[in-house]
């Protein structure tokens, strides 16, 4: 009798782990690669780039890829503008889908559809309109252009991603909050902000992601050098440094370390707050 391999069979979940495994490392390799070329000297590099381990760990590669350019500053302004859009984000975020998910009132849904197609609207049209009103507010070379779009709500999918979790949270506990006195601020504060830690992570995260990685933004509206955050000091340094690519290698090392370290750290919350909110395919 013919076998049928149903979810949850052994052997499908073989299959399955095997799959993820192999894609696990294709996705791996590079990282490992960049790291493992960010410890070897110039010279073992131009003779075997292939190789993957060095055979003479050189630790020097950071030290000078650290003082080639002042990355110090770099990393303190790329910290503060990260902290600040993060925080706003998940604030701001939180209040419009909140009142997206618990407030009747005209045009709700006509507003929320509307927001929603923004997200469809490539940045490259809105880029010199949105060029033109900072300037005229005489905000280029500040990090206002940065840093200010992020207190009105943190961006369409933010909101939507919060809004869905807030749908799954019963309106029973707004009505009991209402009865021991709660208003509308207290309800958001303390009631939903506690249950949403999840999705308020991933949101966080994907704030943290966006900001950290920034290149277009600064390129755009900074002009002076201590102002720049590590993107384009990464640019700077592959631009003055790019023969030397062990040192460019470590580079992109002290520029991504962050994101993957935040990343393992949250990793729970995140896949929970996907999966919450209806984007994990359940």
């Amino acid at each position: 009798m013919k076998k049928t391999y149903r979810h949850g069979h052994p052997a499908a979940r073989t299959i399955v782990y095997a799959l993820l495994i192999i894609g696990a490392i294709m996705f791996t390799i590079p990282f490992v690669w960049t790291i493992a070329t960010s410890l070897k000297s110039g010279e073992e590099f131009a003779t075997d780039p292939s190789r993957i381990l060095p055979k003479h760990v050189v630790w020097d590669n950071y030290h000078k890829a650290w003082t080639a350019l002042p990355f110090s500053r770099f990393m303190l302004n790329t910290v503060f503008i990260t902290a600040i859009t993060t925080l706003a984000s998940v604030v701001s975020g939180s209040i419009v889908a909140y009142g997206f998910s618990r407030f009747q009132f005209k045009a709700r849904n006509f507003l929320f559809y509307t927001m929603l197609a923004t997200m469809m609207l490539p940045g490259q049209v809105t880029q010199i309109p949105v060029f033109m009103i900072w300037r005229e507010l005489h905000a280029i070379d500040t990090y206002y252009p940065l840093i200010i779009p992020a207190f009105f709500g943190g961006g369409a999918f933010n909101i939507f991603l919060m809004r869905q979790f807030f749908l799954s949270i019963p309106k029973e506990l707004d009505e009991a909050a209402m009865i021991d006195g709660a208003g509308y601020v207290r309800i958001w504060w303390q009631v939903l902000m506690p249950l949403s830690g999840p999705v308020l992570a991933t949101v966080a995260l994907f704030s943290f992601l966006g900001q950290w990685d920034n290149f277009e933004g600064p390129l755009i509206y900074l002009n002076s050098p201590e102002k720049y955050t590590v993107s384009i000091g990464l640019r700077m340094f592959q631009d003055s440094f790019g023969t030397n690519f062990e040192q460019v290698m470590a580079a992109s090392v002290i520029h991504i370390l962050p994101t993957v370290i935040l990343f393992f750290i949250a990793q729970r919350y995140f896949l929970r707050g996907i999966s919450l909110s209806g984007l994990g395919g359940r």
